[in-house]
């Protein structure tokens, strides 16, 4: 391709060397990935600066390099510079890879909480209405039936781009995707092209990364606010700064609610049996749509997977497949067939007793899950908490006062935490601020707690102390990824009797135990 269609609608400052004859077969953003002719594009990061490596993807092969100020270079080579290379990384991919979005029908779904959940709740409806789909999120990517391990909630641009490019060639008729804030911020989506946009729900989260609580609901809103004119914009009223929304997009709106009236679409009559919920969905007007409309009326929902987060979760999912015109009774069955997402309030093990494993990220979060084991028949629990690491004091503060709060509805005498040593990379590493926070708030308590080095030393302590009918809640992000198999590993250590296949049944298709051969 040559380098003028790819500089198309690019903002440019200033150019060296420029031949729009130049042939160009790639596109990299680590200078290690650059090969022969392919353009590298400088990024400024928080640690590195890829300004520093335009030298080294020259000797690669780079024919031109985008930058935010002129380099001095071993040899002379097209220099293109503009005000920001992560906006111009998206535009030239989207470019590079034909804009594949705007030829495929994509889902863009926010939330503090709940959008991986979201997103699969939303593929398996739309599966079973004989959809080929796509998934792009914090645990995989998917193209139809082909898995890719996911590092980022939304991929960088370039890879982001080159999905959307690979979906179209699978002849794919959804994307269903997560949209964090971080990909917000950092210009990921800013060239997709979102048909349908959901907003569930907001509460605090990521201040460190953003700077402040307002700075997050801006670029989380972002999303909604910069909705094209002909998409739709799927949001739960039930909070204020969403439900103001409704005014600040030109989106064709439909709005839901779960707990107040607000909503046109409505979740009513809720109840949780033995910690999973049943409840009606009620629409309480016609409601006209660019392309149909849905149907004033009420249906039965059962959900098979727990917790009173995976109502708010199901309710998106339920209204953007309305706006979508699936038959109710499709909806029913692709939510009855879910068996839930790996480390979203997930049954690790019961029999005696049993073991939960959650995702545990924020007070919201947190509240949801613990709610939920108060309608769960049980003796005792026992919690072990990963401290989250590479989220600032903030986070850690605030979940370990959650976690205070719940001490006497839950009957919760002590914590076992740990610092997950060895179980997480350098990112995600426990600092001493955010241990120190931790220790801080339960020191003045009468919750009792103990921090373990490793997540093995936490889960076997935790283990020992289980007891009949007992409930063991494995809580926390990155630092507990690994703590159902630790969990289960003890399990097998103490009775080698037990069925190993069966043990081991609900890790075998988690992406973070890929590879997990269960021998018999």
């Amino acid at each position: 391709m040559k380098i003028l269609e790819i500089i198309d609608s690019l903002e440019i400052v200033e150019m060296k060397n420029y031949d729009e004859k130049i042939d160009i077969r790639g596109i990299a953003f680590h200078s290690l990935k650059v090969e022969q002719d392919y353009i590298y594009v400088a990024i400024k990061g928080y640690i590195v600066d890829g300004h520093s490596f335009i030298n080294d993807a020259i000797k690669r092969g780079a024919k031109a390099v985008f930058v935010e100020e002129f380099v001095d270079t071993q040899k002379e080579i097209c220099q293109i510079k503009v005000l920001n290379t992560r906006k111009a990384l998206s535009i030239i991919s989207s470019n590079f890879f034909g804009n594949p979005s705007r030829k495929i029908k994509v889902i863009g779904i926010t939330a503090t909480n709940g959008k991986t959940t979201t997103s699969f709740l939303l593929d398996q409806i739309y599966n079973s209405a004989g959809l080929k789909t796509g998934l792009i999120g914090s645990v995989i990517a998917k193209i139809e039936d082909e898995v890719i391990v996911s590092s980022l909630t939304t991929p960088e641009s370039l890879e982001l781009q080159e999905l959307f490019y690979k979906m179209n060639l699978a002849k794919l008729d959804r994307a269903v995707m997560e949209v964090s804030s971080s990909a917000l911020e950092l210009y990921r989506v800013n060239d997709v092209d979102f048909d349908i946009v959901s907003f569930s729900n907001f509460s605090r989260e990521h201040i460190d990364q953003h700077g402040s609580f307002e700075n997050y609901w801006q670029i989380k809103s972002s999303l909604i606010r910069d909705a094209k004119k002909e998409s739709i914009a799927v949001l739960n009223i039930d909070n204020e700064k969403i439900r103001n929304l409704i005014n600040q997009t030109q989106a064709k709106v439909v709005d839901y609610s779960i707990n107040t009236d607000f909503g046109r679409i409505q979740c009513c009559d809720l109840k949780l049996v033995d910690g999973r919920a049943n409840f009606t969905v009620k629409i309480k007007e016609n409601i006209i749509l660019p392309n149909g409309k849905i149907d004033k009326g009420s249906f039965e929902v059962k959900l098979k997977i727990p917790g009173y987060h995976s109502v708010e979760n199901a309710m998106a999912a339920i209204v953007i497949s309305l706006v979508e015109n699936i038959s109710i009774k499709t909806i029913q069955q692709g939510l009855r067939d879910f068996g839930g997402v790996e480390r979203r309030f997930e049954f690790v093990y019961e029999d005696n007793f049993i073991i939960i494993d959650d995702h545990f990220a924020n007070i919201k979060n947190i509240n949801s899950t613990l709610e939920t084991l108060t309608d769960m028949e049980k003796n005792k629990i026992i919690i072990v908490y990963a401290i989250r690491g590479n989220r600032g004091v903030t986070v850690n503060r605030e979940n370990a006062e959650a976690l205070l709060a719940w001490k006497d509805r839950l009957g919760i005498d002590s914590i076992i935490a740990t610092k997950s040593i060895g179980a997480v990379s350098i990112k995600d590493k426990v600092s001493q601020e955010e241990e120190a926070v931790f220790k801080e708030v339960l020191d003045g308590s009468e919750l009792n707690y103990i921090i373990y080095d490793t997540l093995d030393e936490a889960i076997s302590s935790a283990l020992s102390k289980v007891e009949r009918k007992d409930l063991l809640l494995l809580a926390g992000c990155q630092g507990m990824d690994h703590g159902g198999r630790v969990a289960l590993d003890y399990l097998y250590s103490k009775d080698s009797t037990l069925d190993r296949k069966e043990l081991y049944k609900p890790l075998l298709k988690r992406v973070s135990e890929i590879g997990l051969e269960i021998k018999e």
